[in-house]
């Protein structure tokens, strides 16, 4: 007579912790005002510490454009800066965390914040990185796929030419009209998967899936009032980049604070 055994019992630090679905709150306009009110006196509590931020992603915008211009890539520079800003829920992660430690009333100062920052890279917040840099590429190519079938053999010797055809000939309409379209798809996406995933992620210890899911449910439960954050945060960011990128110092820093407390109306607290 055999007897069965029991298989080995794996460790606990690797047996799966079931994720709970967590509570999505109704958002109404007055949560919206609400929160840029808290995000803008965030800003002015820290303003150099929340410029610094902006002033950072001012920096790279710039020098993303001089490197296409350097690699005679015209043809990249209008999609790259219209594209810039679907990577900006990541690099507001800083900012979030300002607002969370001014939230709960703890000292910080820039060593804390950056600290936390490097620390990121270890959590899951790298996989959002991911996800929001391939929605960046796949945008950049969209671009390129119908620059090549609408415009075809066009050549741009400079960016004036460009403009050109692309602003003033029947081809060059057709081309912002569809990649505008599919552009918005492309941001929509993005913004529900991203628009309470990034606070979520550096709020709590759970996984990007479940982050990801919860941040799509907020999204589709609070329709209209979520894309008409969508639509604020995209007319903020497009006017921003007008002045060379420079008013990104401060709507980016006061977009990504009100990102935060919008999260923390949309999703309450484990256990609340």
């Amino acid at each position: 007579m055999t007897s069965k055994t029991a298989g080995p019992t794996p460790p606990g630090n690797l047996t799966p912790r079931p994720q709970s679905v967590l509570k999505v709150n109704k958002v109404t306009a007055a949560d919206i005002t609400a929160a840029l009110k808290a995000g803008y006196a965030d800003f002015c509590a820290h303003p150099a510490l929340s410029g610094f931020f902006g002033l950072f992603y001012v920096v790279f915008g710039l020098l993303m454009v001089w490197c296409l211009l350097w690699l005679n890539q015209i043809w990249l520079i209008i999609p790259a800066i219209v594209g810039f800003p679907l990577v900006a829920p990541f690099a507001a992660a800083g900012l979030y965390e300002i607002s969370r430690r001014r939230q709960k009333g703890e000292p910080f100062g820039w060593s804390d914040i950056l600290t936390v920052m490097a620390h990121q890279r270890k959590r899951e917040m790298g996989w959002m990185a991911f996800v929001t840099l391939f929605i960046f590429w796949v945008w950049v190519y969209q671009v390129r796929l119908w620059l090549a079938i609408i415009l075809k053999n066009a050549s741009f010797s400079d960016l004036n030419g460009f403009l050109t055809t692309v602003f003033f000939t029947p081809e060059g309409w057709t081309f912002l009209a569809v990649g505008t379209c599919v552009g918005a798809g492309l941001s929509a996406a993005l913004f529900a998967v991203t628009v309470v995933a990034m606070p979520m992620l550096l709020d709590r210890e759970t996984n990007f899936v479940t982050a990801m899911l919860t941040s799509v449910r907020t999204v589709t439960e609070n329709p209209l009032v979520m894309l008409t954050w969508a639509a604020i945060i995209s007319a903020t960011m497009l006017l921003s980049l007008l002045p060379a990128f420079l008013g990104l110092i401060v709507t980016l820093p006061i977009l990504g604070h009100t990102t935060w407390h919008l999260y923390q109306r949309a999703v309450p607290p484990e256990g609340s």
